[in-house]
């Protein structure tokens, strides 16, 4: 008979990882993780992982190198107690925006941390709606890529605006638009935009008829909030019905003044995924869609392979 699967949670998403052992009908593993007051952190897993496949659920969201320190522990743990394999199940990868050099002599932060999470003796990665394509072909380990976009439409298909149409913010979120679009059974819009720093976005034009249309805004994720307010602005300046605007993405991260900024908006529905554990934003009725389901469904797939 094959050993029960261990499912291992750090601290970045408890809930979310409580939700899903309940999908699966497995209790999460029992762990130990403490922070010295140097800030270095110890872990130790309490149950034995040996022979078993050991899932660590464990986004890398803020702080980052906090969350992902964490996993490379865990997975080290895992893989030093005998693990008979070691997962991660990422709902959100942290640095993925760093998937490529612009200028200069940068680091590709994206690809640092799948070499990292290789010689951490990780042998599989389950990623939810990654920020680039790219960061599946800087792993040498099989990668199973998961999307929140199917529940997300359905929770907007609840509060579907007569006359919507879907907004790609940017270039690089166009073809989740059309994937959006395509299951709502709407048209799309895609805002041009320049960025010139951080918090920095300017929108140049839109290509798409959003005259009178209700604008639903999609994304990979909401982190500063200037992507979302820059189309915003360019939709209504094209004629949009903004009085009715949704905005939907998978991860939330509503960072530094980005309460404030979606705040002045005007938003009716907000929407995110529970990738990352963000607690109570002040100022938003952000709308959270488990996607617990999700990925309990890729881990029993994977737990039933041969």
């Amino acid at each position: 008979m094959a050993a029960k699967p261990m499912l291992v949670a750090g601290h970045a998403n408890p809930d979310l990882a409580q939700e899903v052992g309940s999908y699966l009908g497995l209790p999460l593993a029992a762990t130990k993780i403490e922070r010295f007051p140097d800030r270095e952190v110890h872990v130790e897993l309490i149950e034995s992982p040996r022979g078993r496949d050991v899932f660590v659920l464990q986004p890398t969201s803020p702080p980052p190198d906090d969350h992902l320190f964490e996993l490379l522990a865990l997975a080290d743990a895992a893989r030093r107690g005998g693990a008979a394999q070691v997962t991660a199940v990422m709902p959100y990868f942290g640095y993925a925006r760093q998937d490529r050099r612009t200028s200069g002599f940068e680091a590709i932060g994206a690809r640092l941390v799948a070499d990292v999470l290789v010689a951490a003796g990780l042998q599989r990665l389950v990623a939810l709606d990654l920020h680039s394509d790219a960061i599946e072909g800087f792993f040498t380990i099989p990668v199973q890529r998961l999307t929140a976009v199917p529940v997300l439409a359905e929770a907007i298909r609840r509060v579907l605006p007569e006359n919507g149409i879907v907004v790609s913010p940017d270039l690089g979120a166009a073809k989740l638009a059309d994937t959006y679009a395509r299951i709502l059974n709407l048209p799309v819009a895609v805002v041009h935009k320049l960025r010139s720093g951080p918090e920095a976005v300017t929108a140049t034009r839109v290509t798409g008829d959003v005259r009178g249309r209700a604008p639903i805004i999609v994304d990979d994720m909401i982190s500063t909030g200037v992507t979302i307010e820059a189309a915003a602005a360019a939709v209504a300046d094209a004629g949009a019905d903004n009085q009715h605007l949704v905005v939907a993405a998978t991860h939330g991260l509503f960072v530094g003044a980005c309460p404030e900024r979606l705040g002045a908006l005007g938003i009716q529905h907000l929407f995110v995924a529970n990738s990352v554990d963000v607690g109570v934003v002040f100022g938003l009725a952000v709308e959270k869609v488990s996607i617990a389901p999700v990925l309990a469904n890729a881990i029993r797939s994977l737990e039933e392979e041969p």
